[in-house]
């Protein structure tokens, strides 16, 4: 057999196709599992061995490193060549290659140093300080992201456009920015790339070199090409070359990076595309996960056109599930693992998958609880992110103010004036006095001193509101009092942030309802409105309780923060978000939090394109599953520190009914269909918690019970009053019953 067989042997007719396709630019739709990587290294290997183009001559681009090096190494073992030498890399790689070159044409120093994000944020805050512009005007992360926008749309601060006295501040400063950098010979991402566009765009005999050197171009991910980085391919494309495009766009998720899931299309018409292959046969998912992932994205109808194919067989239907509240579908979840690990599957061969970050704290807390090793991927466990830190830092000291390490953490974030000199004059006194930070506040005079006796009089606020509100209103009233909410409204990730801060509020709801911590700062008293059981219960929690629930609570997050997640090395449940999962893919997937507002997405709705975005997303997410997939929603759900309810979401109604199967009865829509994040709150003069258990005989929503007929089940209705009262519970193998509490035999469980 020659080298040539040897490499294209295996390869499925399109496959085959696409790796020998010798005509003009080839456009290939890759759809998940498909083979994709294979196909562009096999292509490299067969243009280079069959003598249609030398090693130098071809220029392979990818997304991340990681993909980059993995080409790479594969190159390697089929070709006796060193594939480094080759143009082989990320967009930002290979610009930084062509300017490092070229530099003087480039009017940059040949030793010019990249500024990743945290430097050039730096550098913004220094620009800002020259130009005497205080933060609260200009917040630099605003104002980075304004210029990195403007850089990857191709603009200089000259060409920006310019529509009020605002935008006028922010082009001058963008102006003012880019002297600085062009001064010290910074150069950040997004200049890397516009710098390297600008070069051949005005440099004809440059940009003709390398259009006669670079004969074939393959792009791989070419769906999360953004503007700029097509109009570059587009530059570096000659009259003789051919460009092999590699993508997906049912795979085009990246938007708010900057991906225009539109360049696909715009490819196959500027370049007269010859072919377009599609590789639809999947070597990941067996047929029922791939009938569901097709007709969910059939639903989109900007897209160019695949279906995937198995010859694997069906496997099992996908499981979707409906649970009472958000803590109950988390322990379904852990208990399904249980079943699968069981069943001899490894936890590593295990990943729950949520739309928003701010999901995994209610998952980690399940998981912790039944000792089930669980890793982050691609991110930090929810009490270790730093927006949770530093509220949690505020919290500290309201129930601790000489806490002098989270003194330290929150004296200045969000800023308030109190620089590093200033903070070491108070590190001094303190240690003169041998007291704590806050205790030497009063020893500092002038413009320091009054920025300090301001940050001493928050903690005091704090202090005072520790005493008096319930726990959950106290975490959501030091989130607004110390900043943090108006500091991350204005960041470019901040809605994250936003939503991980309300999660932290939802956690110490939990955590109170848990523990027997009366719901509000009248706990004691409105105990009295309750049953006998029910006062009797409160009032025991209470005395048991050595600490306050904010001590308590602060405990809490730091043991729930400490050595729960897996250790490197060791055997782990993955949880990450559908975006993180991109790439990547299980034995078995968990796909969470299946509700309108959630996923999909609320700014979604009311974005165009958004919904086929998260189409696309969810699409993503579905075709991470190799054997078992898992879709699951709730009924209710903690948001903002209430329980909302919610309508499930469209995705799951347009999943094939004959591929899926449903372990809790199907209805159109939920009782009560109020969306979560349009939920109306309680009016004045509601009944209260106490008082509507006492209406219900002591019963809430998402109470656990047991009947001695039906089983273990959970509130997730309740209705009328007194003798009339009843119930609406969710039993497991029973379905949902309706019972009259004043007959029903119900026990809490």
């Amino acid at each position: 057999m020659s080298t040539v067989q040897r490499f294209l042997e295996g390869l499925n007719p399109q496959q085959l196709a696409a790796v020998t396709e010798s005509t003009g630019h080839v456009l290939v739709l890759a759809g998940a599992g498909s083979g994709k990587t294979r196909v562009l290294t096999t292509r490299i290997a067969w243009l280079i061995h069959g003598g249609h183009a030398s090693a130098l001559q071809i220029l392979a681009v990818t997304f991340t490193n990681k993909a980059a090096r993995e080409m790479i190494d594969r190159i390697g073992a089929m070709l006796p060549i060193n594939p480094r030498a080759m143009w082989i890399g990320t967009f930002h790689g290979l610009c930084n290659r062509l300017l490092r070159l070229h530099h003087r044409d480039a009017q940059l120093p040949q030793g010019f140093q990249i500024l990743d994000s945290q430097d050039q944020l730096a550098a913004i805050k220094r620009m800002l300080k020259a130009a005497g512009v205080d933060d609260t005007r200009c917040p630099p992360r605003e104002l980075q992201m304004f210029i990195n926008s403007a850089k990857e749309a191709g603009l200089r601060a000259r060409e920006v456009e310019v529509n009020g006295g605002r935008d006028r501040l922010w082009v001058e400063l963008f102006e003012s920015y880019e002297r600085q950098c062009q001064r010290e010979g910074l150069v950040d991402f997004a200049e890397l790339l516009l710098r390297s566009y600008e070069l051949l765009s005005r440099n004809e005999p440059l940009r003709s070199h390398y259009q006669q050197r670079f004969r074939h171009i393959l792009v791989d991910e070419f769906q999360d090409t953004n503007v700029l980085q097509y109009r570059w391919l587009k530059l570096l494309a000659g009259p003789g070359s051919s460009v092999f495009a590699v993508g997906d766009d049912d795979q085009s998720i990246y938007r708010f990076r900057g991906a225009h899931v539109g360049n696909m299309a715009d490819f196959e018409r500027e370049f007269q595309v010859s072919q377009v292959i599609k590789l639809e046969q999947n070597y990941r998912s067996y047929g029922h996960i791939l009938e569901a992932a097709n007709r969910l994205i059939s639903h989109n109808a900007q897209r160019l056109g695949k279906n995937l194919w198995t010859a694997e067989g069906q496997g099992e239907r996908p499981v979707l599930f409906e649970a009472a509240s958000d803590g109950l579908e988390a322990s379904w979840i852990v208990e399904q693992v249980r079943q699968l690990s069981d069943a001899g599957l490894r936890p590593s061969d295990m990943a729950i998958l949520y739309r928003s970050n701010a999901q995994s704290r209610v998952l980690e807390h399940a998981l912790f609880t039944a000792a089930v090793p669980y890793r982050v991927y691609g991110g930090l466990r929810f009490f270790e992110r730093a927006e949770i830190k530093n509220a949690l830092a505020y919290l500290r000291l309201a129930s601790n103010p000489h806490d002098d390490v989270s003194f330290a953490r929150a004296v200045n974030f969000p800023a308030r004036g109190i620089g590093t000199r200033t903070l070491e004059q108070l590190q001094d006194a303190a240690a003169g006095a041998q007291c704590s930070l806050y205790a030497a506040i009063g020893s500092l005079a002038g413009r320091a001193g009054a920025s300090l006796a301001q940050f001493g009089r928050l903690i005091e606020a704090l202090q005072s509101a520790a005493s008096t509100q319930s726990l959950p209103e106290l975490v959501a009233s030091t989130i607004q009092q110390s900043g943090l909410a108006a500091h991350y409204a204005g960041e470019r990730e901040g809605q994250e942030r936003l939503e991980n801060l309300e999660e932290l509020v939802n956690a110490s709801t939990s955590f109170a309802a848990e523990q027997g911590y009366a719901a509000s700062a009248a706990g004691a008293a409105s105990a009295a409105e309750a049953d006998a059981e029910q006062a009797a219960f409160a009032a025991g929690a209470a005395s048991a309780a050595e600490v306050s629930p904010l001590t308590a609570f602060l405990a809490h997050a730091s043991l729930e923060a400490g050595d729960n997640q897996a250790g490197q090395g060791q055997d782990a449940l993955q949880l990450m978000t559908v975006h993180s999962a991109k790439g990547l893919e299980f034995d078995a997937v968990f796909i969470t939090g299946l509700e309108e507002g959630l996923f999909p997405h609320e700014n979604s709705l009311s974005e165009g394109g958004g919904l086929e975005e998260e189409r696309r997303l969810m699409y993503v997410a579905i075709t991470r599953a190799r054997k078992h997939l898992f879709v699951s929603f709730a009924q209710a759900r903690l948001l903002h520190g209430q329980t909302r309810y919610g309508i499930r979401s469209r995705f799951l109604d347009e999943l094939p009914p004959e591929s899926v199967r449903w372990l809790t009865p199907r209805r159109s829509r939920m009782p009560e269909p109020v969306p979560y994040w349009n939920a109306p709150a309680a009016p004045r003069g509601a009944m209260s918690t106490q008082a509507a258990a006492v209406a219900h005989h002591g019963f809430q929503v998402g109470q656990s019970v047991r009947h001695p007929k039906f089983g273990d089940g959970v509130v997730i209705r309740l209705q009328g009053a007194g003798g009339d009262a009843r119930a609406q519970i969710q039993f497991g193998q029973a379905g949902i019953k309706e019972l009259l509490l004043a007959v029903a035999k119900l026990e809490r469980a």
